[in-house]
């Protein structure tokens, strides 16, 4: 059952998030949707943004919610719900109604059950992974929306074939630092030599000790 859910927890990594994200991109490159390339962009960048805004808050600062251990948005989570319901719409937007909406609600169950893995493996949260999910359906909703008013697209079928080999390259993907990157920039803002961390939440004194 850990594999289980340790896989969905890799699926949802920017190793493999990321470049979903972009194969969107071109996609909509491809098909000549240059508003829907600059919604896409503006939408999941500001979705991107908002995790490391929050992640880095709490590191450098120390800003979050400790009744519910919420340091920042879950970046699996969003990206996942950002980017798997987005693929599976444009993916099927070519098929009948039923096709479309089978497609969408399979990327939301994807991104729900990545999430789910994030509290799972103990890398977030209940809170974390629940906003950070909330907030991609968000950006995903967004762009379907807009997505749907446009009425010339094309190469639907091409963005299953750049996106089938990035899930299934998924399990061997090195893992990209990320988190180690938002750390290093949110000290170096801060002028902090050690980041806040969760277990100073339940133990005060340990804040107090690396502040003197």
């Amino acid at each position: 059952m850990y594999f289980w859910w340790h896989w969905l927890s890799v699926v949802g990594s920017l190793a493999v998030t990321g470049p979903i994200g972009v194969a969107i991109v071109v996609w909509l490159l491809a098909g000549k949707s240059w508003r829907l390339t600059a919604i896409w962009a503006l939408l999941f960048g500001t979705g991107m943004a908002l995790v490391v805004i929050t992640k880095m808050a709490f590191i450098g600062w120390g800003v979050g919610v400790a009744s519910v251990e919420f340091a920042g948005f879950s970046g699996h989570a969003m990206r996942a719900a950002a980017v798997f319901p987005v693929a599976g719409y444009l993916a099927t937007r070519s098929s009948p109604v039923w096709m479309r909406q089978l497609g969408t609600s399979a990327g939301v169950l994807l991104a729900v059950l990545i999430a789910i893995s994030r509290v799972y493996v103990q890398a977030h949260s209940t809170s974390e992974s629940v906003t950070g999910c909330l907030l991609g359906l968000l950006v995903a909703a967004a762009f379907i929306w807009y997505a749907s008013t446009e009425r010339h697209m094309a190469l639907s079928r091409v963005l299953v074939v750049l996106c089938i080999p990035v899930l299934l390259l998924a399990p061997t993907v090195e893992p990209i630092p990320a988190e180690q990157w938002i750390t290093q920039a949110a000290l170096y803002l801060s002028g902090r030599d050690q980041p806040f961390t969760r277990q100073m939440w339940h133990n005060p004194q340990q804040q107090l000790t690396q502040q003197h």
